[in-house]
């Protein structure tokens, strides 16, 4: 039993300690060298008119909705998924 514990277990343990000094010391700048600089923000229209969603109810920008023409009609729906649920009566 001692045998497992100073042959073995110590030295494992002395390395992860090692290792984690080094990963605390040396990680932070491998971090940032990695790291691409943001790219530009999305652009969100603010303002406009809105339109009622006819599936969930959600009201949502003509410049970012999702549209379907139904019987020459442009219906506005706030995801693909809605759209692909509208059901025409």
């Amino acid at each position: 039993m001692r045998f497992l514990i100073v042959e073995v277990l110590v030295p494992l343990l002395l390395f992860w300690l090692a290792r984690g000094l080094l990963r605390s010391l040396f990680g932070g700048m491998r971090s940032s060298v990695t790291q691409r600089p943001p790219g530009p923000a999305p652009t969100i229209h603010t303002g406009g008119e809105l339109k009622k969603d006819p599936v969930c109810g959600t009201f949502v920008s003509v410049d970012a909705s999702v549209t379907k023409r139904v019987n020459g009609e442009l219906v506005h729906f706030c995801s693909p998924a809605c759209r692909d649920k509208y059901r025409v009566a």
